[in-house]
């Protein structure tokens, strides 16, 4: 039996996608959480040019950064892929996860971490944002149609991430009234069981992102 193995924190985000992906596969894994102020020895030797999580360690083979994760995992265990056979929905499917990681995640990064007018104009670049997204998602449940797929883990973390930063913050980004479709996928996908059963405790991420939000604004 394959040795399967994931380096994560508890905290972010981007491990969780792994987390869902090998579960909604059904491949057994092995946790190994790291502190990144004391990265351990493993981590450092698998992921030598970033040296941050997550880090999926298969037959002790290494593979970095959560997107190119995810193919691997698609790739390697064929029960229920999470990218479309078609080679063009295939292309599509990973231009929205990247446009995810570099263009919808920064924005709404940058809205949490700034105040005032800064704030103001980081929400309606966030928001201009997540229209092509909503606008993707016209006439289907999830971005790759009836089930959970590759664009909707990529995307996951702003069902729970999303509304804790917009608490800290007192901002608003996603509603209903201008994001009807994504409002409702988010709701959809939050509830799909190995999603949901897999969120870190609420309480400790807002004293963490708390702190991490206040320690930014005194810079």
């Amino acid at each position: 039996m394959a040795e399967v193995k994931l380096l994560r924190t508890w905290s972010s985000p981007f491990p969780l996608r792994i987390v869902w992906a090998l579960q909604l596969k059904g491949v057994p894994y092995e946790t190994i959480y790291e502190d990144l102020s004391n990265k351990s020895p493993l981590l450092l030797q698998s992921n030598p040019v970033h040296k941050k999580v997550p880090v999926l360690l298969h037959n002790g083979n290494a593979v970095v950064e959560s997107l190119i994760i995810l193919e691997y995992v698609d790739e390697t265990w064929k029960e229920n892929p999470l990218l479309p056979e078609d080679p063009l929905d295939r292309a599509t499917a990973r231009f929205w996860a990247r446009y995810i990681d570099d263009k919808v995640l920064p924005s709404i990064w940058e809205s949490f971490t700034k105040e005032g007018k800064e704030q103001e104009e980081g929400i309606v670049k966030a928001k201009e944002n997540l229209k092509y997204l909503e606008e993707e998602l016209k006439g289907k449940k999830f971005f790759g149609g009836d089930k959970v797929g590759f664009v909707d883990i990529a995307l996951g973390w702003l069902t729970y991430y999303g509304s804790l930063f917009e608490d800290i913050a007192g901002m608003k980004v996603v509603t209903k009234e201008e994001f009807p479709l994504l409002s409702a996928w988010a709701a959809t996908f939050a509830d799909v069981p190995i999603i949901k059963d897999n969120w870190p405790s609420r309480d400790k991420l807002i004293a963490k992102f708390q702190a991490i939000r206040d320690s930014i604004l005194k810079e």
